[in-house]
């Protein structure tokens, strides 16, 4: 909280990546990628919460059991070509 204000984080993380197949759960140095993510997060200072917009089961589980919250993210905002800001607005209103 920072003067009496709470801050959100919101991490954007879609599964069916055409690049690198599953790269938000892939590890590296034994972690997973999307856990680098949520740990700066809960390192910064003023983040109070953090949520990720997924529309993917496993990243979902990882993203839950390294203390994310999450925002189930429907499939029509899901595909290659959505723009993560639609993921943001829908997480907005969400919270």
């Amino acid at each position: 909280m920072y003067k009496k204000k709470k801050f959100t984080a919101i991490i954007p993380a879609r599964a069916g990546s055409k690049g690198i197949l599953n790269k938000n759960i892939l590890k590296i140095n034994k972690y997973p990628l999307i856990s680098y993510t949520i740990e700066a997060a809960k390192q910064a200072k003023y983040i109070d919460e953090i949520y990720v917009s997924t529309d993917g089961a496993k990243i979902a589980k990882v993203s839950r059991d390294f203390g994310a919250k999450i925002i189930q993210r429907p499939k029509n905002i899901s595909d290659d070509k959505t723009h993560a800001d639609s993921a943001v607005t829908h997480s907005i209103k969400y919270i």
